[in-house]
This record gives C-alpha cells, sequence and structure tokens, in this order.
C-alpha cells in the first residue's frame, strides 16, 4: 500500500509506503500526478515519508518503479527522502548521479523541515 497525497498549492506529492511496493503503485502515483505535471508543466517537489525502504512485491514492480522515475525526474524539482534508515543517504548518493531532481535527506520525524526545504527551493 502507498499513499499519496498531493498538494496542489504547494505543488508538493507525498509518498508514504506501508508495505512492499507494487506496479499498481506506481501507475497509481502516476494518474495522481501527471495530470497536475500536465497542467503545469512540474512538481515543485515529492517527499517520500518511510522509516525504512520497503522493497518491491515484485521484479516488474521495481521496473515500474524505476519507469516511473525515468519519466519523471525532470518534472520534480526537488526530492525529500523522509526515512530513519540510510535510505535518504543512499537515495542522494545514487540519485544525484541519475535524476535531475536535487535530493535531501532527512529524518523520519522531520517532514515538517523536509517541506519547509522543498518550499524554499
Amino acid at each position: 500500500m502507498l499513499n499519496i497525497t498531493l498538494d496542489p498549492d504547494s505543488a508538493i506529492v507525498t509518498l508514504e509506503p506501508h508495505g512492499t511496493l507494487s506496479e499498481e503503485d506506481f501507475r497509481r502515483v502516476g494518474a495522481a500526478v501527471d495530470p497536475f505535471v500536465e497542467l503545469h508543466g512540474g512538481l515543485r517537489g515529492m517527499i517520500i515519508h518511510v522509516q525504512s525502504f520497503p522493497g518491491w512485491d515484485s521484479f516488474s514492480a521495481m521496473i515500474s518503479h524505476l519507469s516511473f522515475v525515468q519519466q519523471h525526474h525532470r518534472k520534480i524539482k526537488r526530492i525529500a527522502v523522509a526515512s530513519d534508515g540510510n535510505l535518504g543517504n543512499l537515495a542522494e548518493a545514487i540519485g544525484s548521479h541519475l535524476v535531475a531532481a536535487e535530493i535531501r535527506p532527512f529524518g523520519f520525524d522531520q517532514l515538517d523541515e523536509a517541506r519547509r526545504w522543498i518550499l524554499a527551493g
């Protein structure tokens, strides 16, 4: 299950995974953000809020995740990863070479700080 919250006023989408990620999760994210991106040209930011990375339920889910990233990374200005694990640091280190968005890690309890950082960009 993946909770998806798009705040149209701030142009920030928040993703909160609860359990392993599925292909359907990434279809739902696309369905939630694509109309907004089409209308406004992009998102100010994305917040990934999760204690630790839950993994994927299948190889096809992983491919769907990578495909979503490839199709959307130029349309998102900043990505905040609010997590207690090493996910944020890993995303920042790897993502800086693979995606156009600026990525920054935050602690799981720093959701407000993550949002402020995105809004400041």
